[in-house]
């Protein structure tokens, strides 16, 4: 309580001289005053700032030291006054002050002995902001009233290392709390990496194990056998989640009353130790199976129990049992086996129809060649018996053209089979397509007194695009076995159709030929195998006609190339009839010429021809047909000779050429070129027609690659020969 009147009273007496108040009169205690003036003095020269500020509203400045006023960095106490306002407040910064007001009545009303304490910015003379430690106290007297007295010092630098300290720690702390945070971060990205792979593994092991309709894990030590998920054959046993059982004869139960009969041996040991331990011993893999049905009401399934060690392999005891359906399986195995054994039968099938075939083709070979050399034999016999003779060699050229037969179809199916034919899109005349093959067949067809009939009364557009060779080829395979299984007597048609095709272009229509037939009938079980290779109902032996079985199934492969359909219907003893379906495209315009001449060509002045053929035989018969039928008549034996004779002669000398195509040192190609390109253009120009073995579409193409102008097929047609020796000759080509 001293203390606190001693420090009033100096107090008093400092703010009395400052101020110069009337309670405090000159000459009285003089001590007092001069006590109050060297305080003053002191106060001036200390070096830390000191201030006096009444505690009222306007909290005037009473008094600043000097300190204070380089602080502020004012010459005088006047320029305080006037950038503070004269008040306490002016001393604060502005958004300082009403903490700092707040904080001094907090800490007095607290305490009233002890110094307050606050920090707060002030604005200096020239601008800058400095950070002041104030320490101040509250005073009241009756003579100069309430106020401050206040020490303060300069703080910046302190306030600054403070300042750089926390912003040093608050790095630190950031810094810190970024790497736990990045801890943090890695930590919950490794965590969910793992807990993603192990829902992964979770999903993937629930995956796998869909199929399987019971789970067990088995600890063969502890004979115990955990359920994981069981179907409603254990659920007697293992009537709970998860639920934990004896392992020995667990199963039980389970072969009694649902193991088919006949399979239950194969579970026997299934729960017995030993017998697992020396299973999966054997094993490679860790894991053996076992395959076994169960039934229920009168429905067997195929169930299979799959064992797996998961334990180590020093010591067999962990397991899992998964028990699974494979009925898809085991009808898949099942259907694989039976289309393997389908494909077996198949293949035996398609052998005993080669063999049938080799046999037939056996006896059809052997049927004419024999009949050839037998008829040799006899014309050479009675060479003199004009009559005999001219029979005989009806008889084999018979035979030869029945030959010639069979090896076209065998050569043709391997050709087709083999891939190597092409289609082409030429100009054709449908009339004259079928009027050649009505010609064609009419003298076998007269031979069995068959009326073989052409009806084209619904054709309105003739001329379309199509492959000509191949129309020809399927039309004649039908219309020749019509005749061939038609009795004597009978009736044979060829129609040709025309309709409308809808949502196509104008300029297409389908066109249907049929085939139609009274003759010997295809019986029902015939009709599904009828177009497969080497297939005929009857062999040649028991019905006496002779063939391959091969023309429907080349007529069948030759109507799928170009793009055509055909339908068959038939009754035994009634006939059959054939109807092949085929879009086409119409020609614009087209001349219709269907009568050609088919005499031995007649010129005004002999005409030469060369013939070139290795073949004696060949050469011969060609030399002898020309010969009589008028023609000047030159021969080579291959095409270097051939081309040797061109070179030596005059143009005129040689009209025309007929070329074979497989001859020794040149062959026919190189022999054409060669002509071709010959500088005498009338030498390169002469006519060639090729007469080859050779018939196939590509052959006749190479021949026109090569620069041969027609193509002929041996044995020789001589009224196709004639047609184009005077279709070149009189064109002068």
């Amino acid at each position: 309580m001293n203390n606190q009147k001693f420090e009033y009273n100096i107090i008093e007496s400092l703010v009395s001289v400052l101020v110069e108040s009337p309670d405090f009169p000159a000459g009285q205690d003089c001590g007092r005053k001069e006590a109050a003036y060297q305080l003053k003095q002191f106060a001036d020269i200390m070096p830390g700032g000191f201030f006096i500020y009444r505690a009222d509203e306007e909290e005037t400045l009473i008094y600043a030291n000097e300190a204070l006023l380089r602080i502020f960095r004012c010459d005088s106490m006047q320029e305080l006054r006037e950038i503070t306002g004269n008040s306490f407040r002016g001393i604060v910064h502005p958004d300082d002050l009403e903490m700092v007001e707040k904080s001094i009545k907090e800490q007095i009303a607290h305490s009233q002995y002890d110094l307050d304490y606050v920090e707060y910015r002030i604005i200096r003379k020239d601008g800058a902001i400095r950070w002041l430690d104030d320490y101040g106290h509250f005073v009241h007297s009756e003579s100069v009233g309430d106020v401050f007295y206040v020490f303060v010092g300069d703080a910046t630098e302190k306030k600054e290392r403070q300042v750089a300290r926390i912003e040093t720690w608050f790095s630190e702390k950031l810094k810190k709390e970024q790497e736990l945070q990045d801890q943090l971060d890695q930590y919950d990205k490794e965590m969910k990496v793992i807990h993603q792979e192990h829902l992964i593994r979770l999903e993937m092991i629930e995956g796998l194990s869909l199929d399987y309709e019971s789970i067990f894990y088995v600890d063969l030590d502890a004979d115990k056998i955990k359920a994981y998920r069981v179907s409603e054959r254990f659920q007697k046993l293992f009537f709970e989640d998860y639920a934990v059982r004896r392992f020995s004869g667990f199963d039980v139960d389970y072969i009694r009353n649902w193991v088919y009969p006949e399979d239950r041996g194969l579970l026997v040991g299934i729960s017995d130790p030993e017998y697992i331990r020396s299973e999966l011993e054997k094993s490679d893999d860790k894991t053996f199976h076992v395959n076994f049905r169960v039934f229920k009401d009168d429905t067997i399934k195929y169930i299979q129990l799959r064992v797996v060690n998961v334990g180590g392999e020093d010591r067999i005891s962990q397991l899992i049992f998964g028990y699974r359906n494979v009925d898809e399986e085991m009808i898949h195995e099942m259907k694989q086996k039976k289309l393997l054994k389908d494909a077996l039968n198949e293949a035996n099938t398609a052998n005993n129809a080669k063999n049938l075939f080799l046999a037939n083709m056996s006896h059809d070979i052997r049927t004419p060649m024999n009949a050839i050399v037998g008829f040799t034999a006899l014309i050479k016999k009675h060479i003199q018996n004009h009559e005999k003779v001219t029979g005989y060699l009806d008889m084999i050229s018979a035979s030869s053209d029945q030959l010639l037969q069979l090896l076209n179809d065998v050569l043709e199916i391997s050709r087709l089979e083999a891939g190597n034919a092409s289609v082409e899109d030429d100009e054709c005349s449908l009339m004259e397509v079928t009027h050649q093959i009505q010609m064609s067949i009419l003298p076998r067809a007269a031979e069995k007194n068959i009326t073989l009939s052409l009806d084209i009364s619904n054709l309105v557009h003739d001329c379309v695009y199509t492959d000509k060779g191949k129309l020809t080829q399927i039309l004649t395979y039908l219309a020749d076995n019509a005749v061939k299984y038609t009795k004597a007597d009978g009736r044979v048609i060829l129609i040709v159709m025309e309709k409308e095709m809808h949502g196509a272009p104008q300029n297409h229509r389908t066109y249907q030929f049929i085939v139609e037939d009274n003759g010997i009938g295809i019986s029902e079980e015939f009709m599904d195998s009828i177009f497969e290779p080497f297939e005929r109902e009857k062999n040649t032996t028991l019905s006496g006609i002779h063939g391959t079985g091969l023309g429907l199934t080349i007529a069948k492969k030759l109507l799928d190339m170009i793009g055509g359909t055909i339908e068959v219907s038939s009754v035994v003893g009634e006939g059959s009839r054939f109807v092949v379906t085929l879009p086409l495209r119409i020609q614009k315009a087209a001349e219709q010429n269907y009568a050609e001449e088919q005499e031995i060509p007649h010129f005004t002045t002999p005409k030469r021809i060369l013939i070139v053929d290795d073949n004696e035989i060949n050469l011969e018969i060609e030399y002898e047909v020309l010969k009589d039928a008028g023609f000047l008549v030159d021969t080579a034996e291959d095409g270097s000779v051939a081309v040797e004779k061109i070179m030596q002669s005059a143009p005129g000398d040689f009209d025309l050429i007929l070329m074979d195509i497989q001859m020794p040192v040149m062959d026919g190609y190189r022999a054409t070129r060669a002509i071709r390109e010959m500088k005498n253009p009338a030498l390169a120009g002469i006519p060639i027609i090729a007469v080859s073995a050779n018939a196939f579409e590509e052959d006749k193409k190479m021949a026109m690659e090569s620069g041969m102008n027609a193509h002929l097929a041996k044995p020789l047609d001589t009224e196709r020969l004639f047609k184009l020796i005077r279709k070149f000759i009189r064109q002068g080509i």
